[in-house]
C-alpha cells in the first residue's frame, strides 16, 4: 500500500509540473503587451510584480501580485482598465451573502470563489458543487442569482 502512494504522488506531482508549465506556456512574455496596457498596468498598479499576461481577441488578462497577494487585471486592447479580480476564501464573503449561501446551498460545497471590482463597486462570483449539479452564482446585493448552472 505504501508503494502505491508513493508512485501516486510521483505521478501527481508529475501531472501537477506538466499543467503548471502548459498553463504558463500560452500565457503572452510581459514585453508583448501592447503599449497602452502596459502604461495603464504601470500607472493603475505602480507598486506590483507582474507575474503574466494573457492576450485574447478583445482583452488582455494580466496575472500580478501586489502586497502579497494575487490579483488579476482585464484590460481593454485600448488600455482601459475593465476589472480586477482576486479569489477569496467564504469567511471573507460579507455576511449577509455568507448566511443567504448557508441557508439556500447547505447541501453544496465551493469549488470556486472570487470578488469582482468594477467601476468601484465589488460583486462576488461563487462555484458551488453536489453530485448532481454544478451551479455559478452571482451576488445581487445580500443575496445570490444563478449566473450558471450545469448538470453533471
Amino acid at each position: 500500500m505504501k508503494q502505491f502512494v508513493k508512485k501516486a504522488a510521483v505521478v501527481m506531482a508529475c501531472v501537477f509540473t506538466l499543467t503548471a508549465t502548459y498553463s504558463f506556456a500560452a500565457a503572452t512574455p510581459a514585453g508583448e503587451v501592447n503599449k497602452e496596457i502596459k502604461a495603464s498596468f504601470q500607472h493603475d498598479f505602480a507598486n506590483a510584480q507582474l507575474i503574466g499576461t494573457e492576450a485574447h481577441d478583445k482583452f488582455t488578462k494580466v496575472v500580478f501580485k501586489l502586497n502579497e497577494q494575487v490579483l488579476t487585471a482585464f484590460y481593454s486592447n485600448s488600455g482601459e482598465l475593465m476589472a480586477v479580480t482576486r479569489n477569496i476564501v467564504s469567511t471573507q464573503l460579507p455576511v449577509s451573502l455568507l448566511l443567504n449561501f448557508k441557508k439556500h446551498y447547505s447541501d453544496y460545497w465551493i469549488s470556486d470563489l472570487f470578488e469582482m471590482s468594477q467601476d468601484a463597486q465589488s460583486s462576488y462570483y461563487l462555484t458551488v458543487e453536489n453530485s448532481a449539479s454544478k451551479i455559478t452564482l452571482r451576488s445581487n446585493g445580500d443575496s445570490w442569482e444563478v449566473y450558471a448552472d450545469v448538470r453533471k
